[in-house]
């Protein structure tokens, strides 16, 4: 039988890093919404991890979905739900409730309208209090922080004029819209940054 898992370098590096900033804002349990799962490599990672979390992967690209259920499988996890199609600018999500929500090298790789339909979706789900962890390269008071993050830039935009790093302070005036406000910036390795953010107000 073929192993359907899809492996990607990044991932591989990322998930402990980020793995360490998750097992610290987490909540001790209930039920973690990932947006963007990929190959799954970092749900599987961290569902392992983190037993008492039960994990509900989502990928729009569905001929990914085999990947994340292989990679499920051979971890024998129960913890991990089987993944959906979510569509950020298709409001409501086809979830009705989620305890935290990740979000890990989207907001870039994605046009402008996605990060707002992240917001608002997270908004509609989490409880008062729950984070949401986003995780990528960003500008930070509108510059880059490193020269290899500007040419990263450059090759999103050239690849989709829609896509692009972008600046912490614009994704926080309109996380502030729905209710969401930053409350914690962590440096990452590879000139990388998690975010989390949390639910203030009732949307």
């Amino acid at each position: 039988m073929n192993d359907a898992r899809e492996s990607s370098p990044a991932a591989e590096r990322n998930k402990q890093p980020i793995l360490e900033v998750l097992e610290r804002v987490l909540p001790p349990q209930g039920l973690v919404l990932e947006i963007g799962s990929g190959t799954g490599q970092h749900v599987a990672h961290f569902a392992q991890a983190l037993p008492a979390l039960h994990f509900q992967p989502s990928e729009m690209d569905r001929a990914r979905h085999r990947s994340i259920e292989a990679w499920t499988a051979a971890e024998r996890l129960t913890n991990v739900r089987a993944p959906l199609a979510i569509d950020l600018l298709a409001q409501p999500w086809p979830i009705t409730a989620a305890d935290a929500i990740l979000c890990i090298n989207v907001i870039h790789i994605s046009p402008w309208e996605t990060t707002l339909g992240l917001m608002a979706g997270a908004a509609a789900l989490l409880p008062a209090g729950g984070p949401l962890v986003t995780y990528g390269p960003y500008l930070r008071n509108g510059s880059h922080t490193s020269p290899s993050n500007e040419a990263f830039d450059a090759s999103l935009r050239s690849r989709n004029p829609c896509w692009g790093v972008r600046d912490i302070d614009a994704v926080a005036e309109v996380a502030g819209r729905v209710g969401l406000q930053l409350d914690e910036l962590i440096a990452m390795p590879a000139n990388n940054f998690t975010l989390v953010w949390r639910k203030i107000r009732p949307t």
